[in-house]
């Protein structure tokens, strides 16, 4: 597993297309921006972690930031995951695993890592929690405390 990013650092920039068109980290920059890194669309656990989201769809949209599932999966595959599980984030498709690398959140053979890396206004990493297993995965109300944890913006 490749070392990324940590807490204090400067998040790495990327682009990817997504189910909602591109999205460019740096053009979020004054926005709190939860990376949900994920390894599979329709897999067991991501599946329930991403029903999960659809559940409390509304706690979601609540979280005071800008949230996005990323992984190795095309847009047609991510397109067809948020639409048979009404996933309220848009997800994004690091194809070739660049972000995930970048991130520190790959892994030989099995691609994308399960983790979630808040970036703060600055465009630091002001949060990270890697899954060792990825059997389990960050509830909303995890997500929320996370972010409450962190400084209010200057």
């Amino acid at each position: 597993m490749a070392k990324g990013p940590e807490v204090g650092e400067e998040a790495p920039e990327f682009e990817l297309e997504g189910t909602d068109g591109s999205f460019r980290l740096s053009e979020h920059r004054g926005e709190r921006i939860v990376l949900l890194f994920y390894p599979g669309d329709d897999t067991p656990v991501c599946t329930r972690q991403f029903c999960s989201y659809a559940e409390q769809s509304d706690d979601m949209g609540a979280l005071e930031a800008t949230v996005v599932g990323i992984s190795q999966q095309d847009v047609a595959s991510h397109t067809a995951f948020r639409d048979k599980h009404s996933i309220p984030v848009p997800l994004l498709a690091d194809t070739d695993g660049a972000v995930g690398k970048a991130y520190g959140l790959t892994r030989p053979v099995l691609g994308t890592q399960r983790g979630v890396v808040i970036v703060d206004e600055a465009g630091k990493v002001a949060y990270r929690h890697e899954h060792t297993l990825g059997l389990d995965f960050q509830t909303v109300e995890d997500l929320q405390a996370a972010l409450a944890s962190l400084p209010a913006p200057a």
